[in-house]
């Protein structure tokens, strides 16, 4: 089956917003083996979204629309694909009365242009939206699927993930079982891994491996379809077995784990106790930590030391040390990551130090960074990195770095 997504509305033409959308449904697609050949963005216009929709018509067997449910006149997808299809569109009872328990709740009038949100097309199984008020619609006509998604990410992804999905899947799979296993790595580029593992790829068939690169990290997602979801497993099984033989140590996690969350799984697991000494990131480090639920368990504190004299006043590394070595160098990390190790009483201390960019700092060149990573009982480690990037991307990048690198410690321990 192949699938075409249509975005609509003049905000994506503009730059205004990313188009987002389209990248989640996509991976959503793949894991159950649709193929997406096209990606349409078009204004809110009516004419040009009927032309999008006639082209897409010729070459998708899944039509799949984001954005233009809304209640004001740009909001214009429903309309239009009624009139192209020529279906009715009805008011959806349960709908309409969730939008207007919604302006009760809130004390306010409901105005006359918030009913159309409540409006579906005639036959069409309605998507209800847990997570905003216009509902999604899937619709099979002519040989062809049809289906309507809110464009807001925060009410398009569970709508989809949770409503369209399951529905889509039921009309694709035969009874068949469709599952999906990712692999994540960190360390290791796109095309190093892609070499490490080419003989998988070229002789690949059920399961089939992906890979895909995203944000200095490599995934590949390893999808079976069989008759029962046991003979799946143990398909998945067997080739992660034989991938992690070729490049296992790059590997940190699987399927939704991120750097950030896999490390505070891992402290937590080990009732380890951190805390963090930052220069070029900022505080980014810690953030990324907060950003996981339950993190408080293990994450105790941290500085932000901009500067030398800050090094100095809230860590008490002596300034000798940075006439001798810099700022931006291993002996300064160790020392950062030792000290505040010290200063909050954990297990586990970290600093980060280096020429964030694009200006080089402390008689370094842009995108030199230092990891002091302090364990207690252990000697301290440091890693240099030479990065590339952005300033903003170099920062992250670092982030990403220390967990990768606390993770391999701590797997160690």
């Amino acid at each position: 089956m192949n699938a075409e997504i249509i975005a609509v509305g003049s905000e994506l033409l503009l730059g205004q917003i990313a188009n987002t959308n389209a990248k989640f449904i996509s991976s959503q697609l793949s894991e159950l083996g649709v193929n997406v050949y096209y990606h349409t963005v078009v204004g809110d216009n009516a004419a040009r979204l009927e032309e999008v929709i006639a082209v897409a018509e010729g070459r998708a067997d899944i039509i799949i629309f984001s954005g233009g449910l809304g209640p004001t006149k740009d909001d214009l997808t429903k309309e239009t694909i009624a009139s192209h299809l020529g279906a009715e569109l009805t008011f959806d009872e349960i709908a309409l009365t969730y939008i207007e328990g919604f302006f009760e709740r809130l004390g306010r009038p409901m105005t006359e242009n918030n009913r159309k949100q409540a409006l579906v097309l005639a036959g069409c199984e309605v998507l209800a939206n847990h997570h905003g008020m216009a509902p999604g619609m899937i619709l099979e006509q002519n040989g062809k699927t049809y289906i309507l998604l809110p464009g807001p990410p925060k009410e398009l992804e569970p709508m989809f993930q949770f409503e369209a999905k399951p529905k889509l899947a039921s009309h694709l799979t035969d009874g068949a079982v469709i599952l999906s296993h990712v692999m994540r790595f960190y360390g290791i580029g796109e095309a190093e891994l892609e070499v490490a593992v080419q003989h998988i790829l070229d002789t690949q068939t059920n399961p089939t491996v992906a890979p895909l690169a995203s944000d200095g990290e490599v995934t590949l997602r390893i999808t079976a379809k069989v008759a029962n979801e046991q003979e799946a497993t143990a398909l998945i099984d067997a080739k992660v077995a034989e991938i992690q033989a070729i490049v296992g140590q790059f590997q940190y996690g699987i399927n939704d784990d991120s750097l950030a969350s896999k490390t505070v799984e891992t402290l937590l697991a080990k009732n380890l106790t951190i805390a963090a000494a930052e220069s070029l990131t900022a505080g980014l480090f810690q953030s990324e930590l907060a950003e996981v639920s339950g993190v408080s368990g293990t994450l105790v504190g941290g500085v932000v030391t901009y500067n030398q004299q800050m090094k100095t006043e809230q860590l008490g590394i002596a300034p000798e040390l940075f006439a001798e070595y810099g700022v931006v160098s291993s002996e300064c990390a160790a020392a950062m990551a030792q000290s505040v190790r010290a200063k909050f009483g954990t297990n586990i201390g970290v600093g980060l130090t280096g020429a964030a960019g694009p200006d080089t700092h402390g008689g370094q060149p842009a995108g030199t960074v230092w990891i002091g990573i302090s364990v207690e009982g252990q000697e301290v480690q440091t890693y240099k990195l030479q990065l590339s990037g952005m300033r903003n991307t170099n920062r992250l990048r670092a982030v990403k770095f220390t967990c990768s690198y606390l993770l391999r410690l701590l797997n160690e321990k």
